[in-house]
């Protein structure tokens, strides 16, 4: 809608990555630069991670349009929670390789075949594997044995490896990935934009989309995206996309920091309700009678607890409970005939009546 509106020819900040929108920040500059020298290097693991949000796939896309296809060959997988063996089979699907009905053995040696293939014709072969926070040990691990593929003395795979922070943690963390961990050549951790970035980024998206300056953005405009979005591309795209609807529904040519706000305060008032913890019932432990004790000194007064009891203890409480009125009702009557007693003639009062009284 705000596309037709302002004149523009494509979404400027659509979720899903594009590469064509690739922005070159200050921190995947720097991812870029690794990933250059990984490729010069020709061999090992290079690991890019970041947060959600942060540009690895649109990373991960723009390096893919760059390279010369004539002289590599790159392969990309989205990993899941898989194990080794169908680790394994992804990476030979990925090369185009059949693998049903296929032994482990027999996958390995049409990989290998693949590989020298392609090292024949000139081309390296690169695979690339997103998600990598969700491969278990087993998967790590026969991508390390893939690495081992040689010929002579040359490499003949690289791998790079895209995950969120998780990642790093479990690459350091395990003494199982130990040879794994010595053939990392290079990592980076994407970090969010900066303040002074946020504008370029703006700019730069809204020019590829056919943007001729209208609308503008203030400077507090800028401050405010940034401040919610916290310099996340995704998240940042999500806020700016609302803002250009607004901005067509209100028909603005101007965009200000008060604008922005409305936008955000609108996001939030969508969000759903946090859904309250159901309370667990509590078990009644068993009812002890209290014996008063002399009186004394009143303390502060202490809330009584609040105890929520399950149906079967309700019942027992209740037959109790009527059980005590019972006793209370007969000790009244005892009571009562012992006053007139004390009162009257006082001669010896009939046992057997209060026995009866009593029970």
């Amino acid at each position: 809608m705000y596309s037709d509106y302002y004149g523009l020819t494509a979404r400027p900040f659509q979720l899903t990555p594009d590469p064509r929108f690739y922005f070159d920040s200050a921190t995947h500059r720097k991812a870029m630069a690794y990933l250059g020298y990984g490729l010069a290097q020709g061999e090992g693991f290079i690991v890019i991670t970041g947060e959600i949000g942060t540009g690895k796939t649109t990373l991960v896309g723009h390096l893919m349009a760059t390279i010369d296809t004539q002289r590599l060959t790159a392969i990309k997988i989205v990993s899941t929670q898989i194990e080794g063996d169908d680790m394994l089979r992804m990476a030979a699907q990925g090369m185009g390789l059949s693998t049903e009905s296929v032994e482990k053995a027999q996958i390995l040696e049409r990989i290998e075949q693949y590989l020298i293939d392609q090292s024949r014709a000139g081309k390296r072969v690169l695979l690339i594997v997103d998600e990598a926070q969700n491969l278990p040990v087993s998967a790590l691990e026969e991508l390390r044995m893939l690495s081992n593929f040689q010929t002579s003395g040359q490499s003949l795979l690289q791998i790079f490896l895209l995950g969120q922070p998780e990642f790093r943690a479990k690459l350091h963390g395990s003494e199982r990935l130990e040879q794994l961990r010595q053939r990392v050549i290079a990592t980076h951790h994407l970090e969010p934009m900066q303040a002074d970035e946020i504008e370029p980024y703006i700019v730069h998206r809204l020019t590829l989309a056919g943007w001729q300056g209208n609308p503008q953005f203030t400077p507090e405009a800028y401050a405010a995206l940034y401040t919610h979005s916290e310099g996340v591309p995704r998240r940042l795209n999500a806020l700016a996309s609302r803002v250009m609807l607004f901005g067509a529904i209100e028909q603005l040519a101007a965009i200000d920091g008060a604008d922005v706000a409305a936008v955000i305060a609108d996001m939030a008032s969508e969000a759903p309700e946090p859904v309250a913890a159901p309370v667990q019932p509590q078990t009644v432990a068993q009812i002890v009678p209290v014996v008063a004790a002399a009186p004394a000194a009143a303390p502060d007064p202490v809330p009584e607890p609040v105890i929520v009891y399950d149906e079967s203890l309700k019942a027992r409480v209740a037959l109790l409970e009527s059980r005590l009125e019972e006793q209370e009702a007969a000790v009244r009557r005892v009571l009562t005939l012992l006053v007139d007693w004390v009162e009257g003639d006082q001669r010896t009062p009939d046992l057997a009546i209060l026995q009866d009284n009593a029970a």
